[in-house]
């Protein structure tokens, strides 16, 4: 017996060991594709919120498309739905909180009108809102993409961003193509890490008789927002605060349309939990109480930052304890 629980202790070291490099491999990989397209956006002329909300919000969501396509292909939904939805949460109720926290506070881009950020936010919210009755059609993917393009249609419209990419010479400069490659290297980095993420997720959540949907949505969404992680304290460190902002929300809505797509991939169906009102509830919460802080002095203060941050604490105290 005890021969047997030596050889279970040493597994769950190394499951554990591949658990934390898949992490640190996505950290690295998703880093890359950061800092390449970060370096390419400095040359154009374009309004930094825009490049963000639209070129970073999509790249750091590399790793959740890779753990959403992986999972589909695997016939194992709920691990897209959780990290997705969860996703969300860690941006808003974590993220955020945590930059304005340790940065004394962080400034809100003053482009954002209160229709805009509504329409943002609301658009962020459209997945929980359609996932309350625990499925998914594939009318309904469809409205989740399409209220992304709409998304990008209204808040593009002043900065003309294809215009911009299109005209810029310095977008089709040789320099440009080792650019290209610096991220498709991070891509297959963090292709890689998500397999192995999935995979890790699965084997604790059995270990631990924990549903993989749980899991999903408290420690997968918060590993695959580690590039938004790392952006927050560079951030800090440069004292730009205010750049990481546009990422967080572009990142977010991201994972609407991502969400869309991988219904449909899914055949349109997708089942959770049966208490998913709950996670409804704490993001209508906790969305609303950023949006009417946002909305004061168009800042999130260190105060505000500790009260979002105690919603997210309560949030996943919910999840664990409740039935």
């Amino acid at each position: 017996m005890a021969q047997i629980s030596v050889i279970i202790t040493v597994n769950m070291l190394i499951e554990l060991a591949l658990y934390v490099f898949a992490f640190i491999l996505l950290w690295f990989g998703s880093g890359v594709i950061v800092n390449s397209i970060d370096h390419f956006t400095k040359r154009l002329r374009l309004s930094p919120f825009t490049i963000s909300f639209f070129i970073l919000g999509l790249l750091t969501s590399i790793p959740e498309f890779a753990v959403g396509l992986t999972s589909v292909v695997e016939g194992k939904p709920e691990i897209f739905v959780g990290n997705l939805l969860g996703g969300a949460i860690v941006l808003f109720l974590l993220v955020i909180p945590l930059l304005a926290i340790i940065g004394n506070g962080i400034r809100i881009n003053h482009d954002l009108s209160n229709l805009k950020m509504i329409v943002t936010l609301g658009t962020i919210l459209a997945p929980a809102l359609l996932a309350l009755d625990n499925k998914i059609s594939n009318p309904e993917g469809v409205v989740l993409i399409v209220m992304y393009v709409m998304l990008f249609i209204i808040l593009q419209k002043k900065g003309n961003l294809f215009t911009t990419l299109i005209k810029n010479k310095t977008a089709r400069s040789r320099k440009s193509g080792f650019i290209i490659l610096k991220i498709i290297f991070g891509v297959i980095l963090v292709t890689i890490a998500s397999r192995l993420i999935l995979d890790e997720t699965f084997y604790f959540a059995n270990l631990f008789k924990i549903a993989p949907f749980y899991v999903s949505l408290i420690a997968l969404s918060i590993g695959t927002n580690l590039p938004e992680l790392s952006i927050a304290m560079r951030s800090i460190l440069k004292g730009k605060k205010d750049i990481a902002f546009g990422d967080y929300m572009g990142s977010a809505a991201a994972n609407t349309l991502l969400f869309g797509i991988f219904t449909l991939l899914n055949k349109g169906k997708a089942f959770y939990v049966h208490n998913f009102f709950i996670t409804f509830l704490f993001m209508v919460g906790g969305l609303t109480v950023f949006f009417l802080f946002s909305r004061t002095k168009k800042d999130i203060s260190r105060r505000e930052g500790i009260v979002l941050l105690s919603i997210y604490i309560f949030s996943i105290m919910a999840e664990l304890i409740l039935p």
